[in-house]
């Protein structure tokens, strides 16, 4: 099974930034659904069952040592020509450090990548069909600036391909609150 470890927005800044996407929404892009909007800590990719006890384990443990911290959904960028994302502002160290522990839980049981990529908070908003253009979506969204929250949990995820045009369904397999003291 695909998974992967997240922190998700409350519903009121999901709803806030839907309302700014929906201006900008078109047909050239492939739009994620606002439902599984998520700030991705740690991509685990395909994890066997016989896996799956060791790395909740880790990852509870790994949101223990960790304090609740703010955040808020503000910006945007992109990936290259291929993603439009929404960026999520707040303690960057805390947020680093929470994610390099979940990526940890994965790596102490040989799941996960190995990569080093430079942790870059962010809601992914949309996908290019092709080459696209994602600048100018990129200027439109870039002053947002929603409702500040608190990241107080971090779920293991599965993820199941959607079907034909439709993109992937999450399901929150575990809880994990964020308890560390400051």
């Amino acid at each position: 099974m695909r998974l992967f470890a997240a922190v998700e927005p409350p519903r009121d800044a999901l709803a806030h930034l839907a309302a700014v996407v929906d201006g900008v929404r078109d047909d050239v892009l492939r739009w994620s659904d606002r439902a599984g909007w998520h700030l991705t800590l740690a991509f685990y990719g395909e994890v066997g069952e016989d896996r799956l006890t060791e790395l909740t384990e880790r990852l509870a443990r790994a949101a223990r040592r960790h304090p609740a911290t703010q955040a808020r959904i503000a910006g945007a960028g992109r990936f290259g020509r291929a993603v439009l994302w929404a960026g999520v502002d707040g303690d960057g160290v805390a947020l680093r450090a929470l994610a390099g522990s979940a990526r940890a839980a994965g790596r102490r049981i040989g799941v996960g990548s190995e990569e080093r990529q430079r942790f870059r908070p962010h809601v992914t908003l949309a996908r290019a069909r092709g080459a696209a253009d994602l600048r100018p979506y990129v200027e439109r969204l870039a002053p947002y600036a929603g409702p500040e929250w608190t990241a107080d949990t971090v779920t293991l995820f599965r993820s199941r391909p959607g079907g034909p045009g439709h993109g992937p369904r999450y399901e929150a397999l575990a809880r994990f609150p964020l308890t560390g003291r400051r």
